[in-house]
């Protein structure tokens, strides 16, 4: 879940005027990318709560005073601070619904290809965002073992076939003069399929700790050189571990405009155990998460914020994430986030679909809009 901002003693629960301002600061200078002023404020907010310049002014030094907005210039207006920021992804916004003709291009989606689905699905997500999406793919290891069959295709060559979890069938190719013309495939098969299935395929090495032994007589050589081709299995279907898209997009926000801060954007792209470690760390099961600048816990993300949740394929896990400036529209980004999540789930793994809720505000509908 999002990690949520405590009061400390100094705080004092905020009064509906200042929520109205705080969520109206918020909005504007998501669209204006500019610091917001009193008078505009003012005449923003004419329906709502008709107060004078002077008025949302003092509200807005007041909000300041806790924490919510900084005064970036002395003759500036006022911008949303992480605290501010926090507050609003977690009592002040509702989730924004997509538009028929998004929400056919994400559901175009569910016809790709398994081995296209992932990379598909973060240019999608980077077009719809202007953000940095992230897919993680769930890693062949975390998924259940179903059986183990074994060909054998020469005197020197075997095909070692795995169906796993969520039907996915993966192939091993052991090519070796070590393998014995006279041993039994079906048998080392057999032997492999007793001890593998049901199981995730990271527990091999526990399963089969005899494959350690050094008395080569104790375990057949082919299954030593199937369980050395399994721990080259990284990721699903020998890709990377992740797919990056939306960087041209992401680097047209304002914030970006400075060459120091382009650099790091494309900094970041280059560092994809960055990447993986930050979302891997922020990513919660059945539910959107958010954080928010420090709440990321690393320097070089400390301008950014993450918008992310899992989705599963059988046993495994993975995650769509986005990446982009503070200044994002959170309640868009949070829908885009959890659509893709569901149409990923749905598709790879139907059986176990679901409909998690987006945290943290579950009971806000998500096709509620809240168009900055």
């Amino acid at each position: 879940m999002s990690q949520l901002y405590v009061p400390s003693s100094a705080d004092r629960p905020l009064t509906d005027r200042e929520r109205t301002i705080l969520r109206a600061i918020v909005h504007t200078f998501v669209r204006q990318a500019n610091p917001v002023g009193s008078r505009s404020l003012s005449k923003q907010l004419e329906r709502e709560l008709n107060l004078s310049a002077a008025t949302i002014r003092n509200v807005m030094a007041d909000l300041e005073e806790l924490g919510y907005v900084v005064h970036p210039h002395t003759s500036a207006g006022r911008m949303p601070t992480d605290k501010g920021y926090r507050l609003y992804v977690d009592s002040l916004m509702e989730l924004e619904g997509l538009s028929p003709d998004e929400a056919r291009r994400l559901d175009d989606l569910a016809q790709r290809p398994r081995d296209q689905i992932f990379r598909d699905a973060s240019r999608i997500l980077g077009a719809l965002s202007d953000h940095l999406a992230v897919i993680r793919i769930p890693q062949l290891r975390d998924i259940l073992v179903q059986r183990v069959d074994m060909i054998r295709l020469s005197t020197e060559k075997v095909l070692a076939i795995l169906t796993l979890d969520s039907d996915i069938i993966q192939t091993i190719s052991i090519e070796s003069p070590a393998i014995p013309h006279g041993q039994s495939v079906d048998d080392v098969a057999r032997y492999l399929h007793e001890r593998l299935s049901g199981r995730p395929l990271r527990a091999i090495h526990e399963i089969l700790p005899e494959v350690h032994s050094d008395d080569p007589n104790r375990v057949p050589s082919l299954v030593r050189l199937f369980v050395q081709q399994v721990g080259n299995l990284d990721a699903l279907h020998h890709g990377s571990a992740v797919h990056i898209a939306g960087a041209p997009k992401l680097l047209q926000q304002p914030e970006f405009e400075d060459p120091d801060q382009m650099r790091s954007v494309i900094e970041l792209m280059e560092n994809e155990d960055v990447i993986i470690h930050v979302v891997d760390r922020a990513a919660q099961p059945g539910s959107v998460a958010v954080r928010i600048g420090n709440e990321l816990e690393d320097e070089q993300l400390q301008q950014y914020s993450l918008v992310t949740t899992t989705y599963r394929m059988g046993t495994a896990q993975g995650s769509v994430s986005l990446i982009g400036p503070k200044r994002m529209r959170y309640s868009r980004m949070m829908s885009l986030v959890q659509i893709v999540s569901d149409v990923l789930q749905t598709t790879l793994d139907p059986e176990t679909a679901s409909n998690p809720k987006v945290d943290p505000d579950s009971s806000t509908p998500p096709d509620a809009t809240d168009t900055p």
